[in-house]
């Protein structure tokens, strides 16, 4: 693989095709990603957005119900519905917080990690072999590139959410202004 884009990419209107390539290449994963973990959350019982959840608690916990409300972009009265639902499938266990005995750390269960782990198995196995054929310079400008768009993302969301919760009225489906 060549890190430069197939089109030469010198001249202005190369650049941009590569971009737009790339962008609807973003958009295409997202949503092949968001099918993918639909079907994971199907065959665990699970709503995407408690897989969703989940998943946040899994890789940052154990964390407090607000922190995780936050970082979901979630009304806490609604985590509280998914934590029931979590806590009665057996995914994640509720525990007072060491340091502060008054606050509640959820945190995920890893005796049923291994159930979510083989159903994502051959997507894993996909990209294993994909980025088999990178040399180790290109897989870091991949990871790279990976992180700077999540990070745009994540500050797109925040200014997005601070927009709804300003001016929810201008969030409206369908409302033009």
């Amino acid at each position: 693989m060549s890190s430069r884009p197939a089109s030469g990419g010198g001249d202005a209107r190369g650049r941009r095709r590569a971009a737009n390539a790339i962008k609807e290449s973003m958009r295409e994963l997202s949503i092949q990603l968001s099918l993918l973990n639909h079907q994971v959350g199907a065959h665990l019982e699970l709503r995407d957005i408690d897989l969703s959840c989940l998943d946040t608690i899994a890789r940052h916990g154990p964390l407090s119900p607000s922190a995780l409300a936050r970082s979901a972009g979630l009304h806490p009265a609604t985590v509280t519905g998914i934590l029931d639902r979590l806590e009665r499938g057996g995914w994640v266990a509720r525990e007072r917080d060491p340091s502060d005995r008054r606050a509640v750390l959820v945190r995920a269960l890893r005796d049923r990690s291994t159930e979510v782990f083989r159903l994502y198995a051959g997507m894993n196995a996909s990209m294993d072999q994909i980025l088999a054929g990178y040399t180790a310079d290109e897989r870091d400008v991949l990871a790279s590139f990976l992180r700077r768009t999540t990070d745009a993302g994540q500050a797109a969301t925040s200014d997005l959410a601070a927009v709804t919760r300003f001016a929810p009225e201008a969030t409206a489906p369908g409302v033009v202004r």
